[in-house]
């Protein structure tokens, strides 16, 4: 095939792809049958179909058990915006975009001992099997999931002291920069990385989407004098995110 020439099944797709974009097929819409396709764009049952499986892949339409293959409604993409601690503000993404008072969120979490793996280990720069408190939480926004997190807590920091669960106590919630304050801990660093991957279909479970679509992982460590007391990957749905960062020049 010449180069920059697409397969004939990317090149219905992306004829459909625009129409959906440009509204021609709007949301909750019957997406043509593969017979109207195969007719109307003067290709085979195998390239219709193929063109159908991109679609569905890209998350623009979803399959209806038997009725049909129908356009996907399109979310509005919230900011989840990152500006760092300053002033006693929180660096949670998920408890940053909650002080915007125009968003209500909630939060369930739940906490547990357990040995460390040897990427999370790696991270906390412990060895592998190290004791941690592992916290999982699901955010909703305004009632509807938001993100997942799983954040991890060494405790040879954190054991034996009042902050040793992160949602109970007296700091309960507070976030990690005052909870290991209290306990004379001074953060003093904070990196994130921001990557994407297949969602899991229990991550798409709980968040709402499709299994297999793309989220965006925030993967965010704390350090205190160069070690680090806390390491989470923040979960979202990548159609419903964009991560923006301010970054103040000093």
């Amino acid at each position: 095939m010449p180069f920059g020439e697409q397969p004939a099944y990317l090149r219905v797709a992306g004829d459909l792809r625009q129409k959906i974009v440009d509204g021609l097929l709007p949301p909750h819409t019957r997406l043509p049958s593969q017979a109207r396709i195969r007719e109307e764009y003067g290709v085979s049952d195998t390239v219709a179909l193929e063109a159908r499986k991109v679609l569905m892949a890209e998350g623009l339409v979803e399959g209806r058990s038997g009725s049909g293959t129908y356009v996907r409604e399109r979310p509005v993409p919230r900011r989840i915006a990152r500006a760092g601690f300053q002033n006693g503000s929180c660096t949670s993404p998920f408890r940053q975009e909650q002080t915007d008072e125009r968003v209500k969120g909630t939060w369930e979490s739940s906490s547990r001992q357990e040995g460390a793996g040897t990427a999370v280990a790696a991270r906390l720069r412990i060895p592998a099997g190290g004791r941690v408190m592992r916290t999982r939480y699901l955010f909703r926004a305004e009632g509807e999931p938001s993100m997942l997190s799983t954040s991890w807590e060494p405790l040879e920091v954190t054991g034996r002291t009042p902050v040793m669960l992160p949602e109970e106590g007296p700091l309960a919630g507070r976030g990690v920069v005052e909870r290991m304050a209290a306990i004379d801990v001074v953060v003093d660093n904070v990196i994130e990385e921001v990557g994407a991957r297949p969602g899991l279909a229990e991550e798409a479970m709980a968040l709402g989407g499709v299994p297999g679509h793309a989220v965006l992982v925030i993967s965010r460590t704390y350090f205190a004098g160069g070690r680090p007391v806390e390491t989470a990957d923040v979960v979202t749905l990548a159609d419903r995110h964009r991560v923006t960062y301010h970054l103040p020049v000093r």
